[in-house]
């Protein structure tokens, strides 16, 4: 024999009071069918932490299903949702969801498996509408302060990280006066246009101290 199943329904005793109220039964059961946007917990990402194409999240919607008793029911996993990221051409700023982000998803109006398939124009690859299978994963809306992090406000920008900072370009200008705190490693020769001075010494103008006399200053 086949297992029988719970069948959800909202409905409740007083939809079937009087005419009106069948119909406004039926009017809401149909406006319930059109998705907008619903809150998520991802529960896995294809994305391997590297520089890549934009992946794929599978989430469980937070706002269960209530029936006509009142009980909750959770939605189950709606798997192999594209995610946004900022990005135009080739210029991206990555920052990929991660198991356990709580974030918002947008369902889309039509069918959007065969453009997620083809990567380009496709016809809706079925007559459903307004679907959570075709929602977007937009961004965290609900999260613990971040370890690492770009930070813009009034005073200035700030980057902070508990791991390395890692900038990478054919040429890479500071402008403007730096401050180190710590030690620097430079792999490779340096030019200095100024002045430079080692613990209180100036490299341009030192002596030596030699017997009872000094040298002159380094020749320039």
């Amino acid at each position: 024999m086949p297992q029988q199943t719970d069948v959800l329904s909202s409905r409740t005793a007083a939809d079937s009071a009087s005419d009106l109220a069948e119909q406004r039964f039926l009017i809401l059961s149909l406006l319930s069918r059109v998705r907008t946007c619903i809150p998520v917990r991802v529960i896995a990402c294809t994305a391997s932490g590297a520089a890549a194409a934009v992946g794929r999240v599978d989430v469980q919607p937070l706002v269960q299903q209530v029936d006509g008793d009142g009980k909750a029911w959770p939605h189950g996993t709606i798997y192999n949702l594209p995610y946004l990221r900022q990005q135009g051409g080739s210029n991206a700023v990555i920052c990929d969801p991660e198991p356990g982000d709580i974030g918002l998803i947008a369902a889309c109006d039509r069918d959007i498996s065969a453009v997620k398939a083809s990567g380009g124009e496709s016809p809706p690859g079925s007559r459903r509408r307004h679907d959570l299978s075709d929602s977007v994963y937009l961004h965290t809306i609900i999260g613990a302060a971040p370890t690492q992090f770009v930070r813009f406000h009034s005073g200035g920008v700030e980057v902070v990280s508990p791991g390395q900072i890692r900038a990478q370009a054919p040429t890479i200008v500071l402008d403007g006066n730096v401050s180190i705190t710590g030690d620097l490693s430079v792999a490779g020769a340096g030019t200095v246009s100024g002045d430079l001075v080692a613990q209180g010494a100036s490299v341009h103008n030192h002596v030596h101290v030699v017997g009872d006399g000094t040298t002159s200053p380094p020749v320039i």
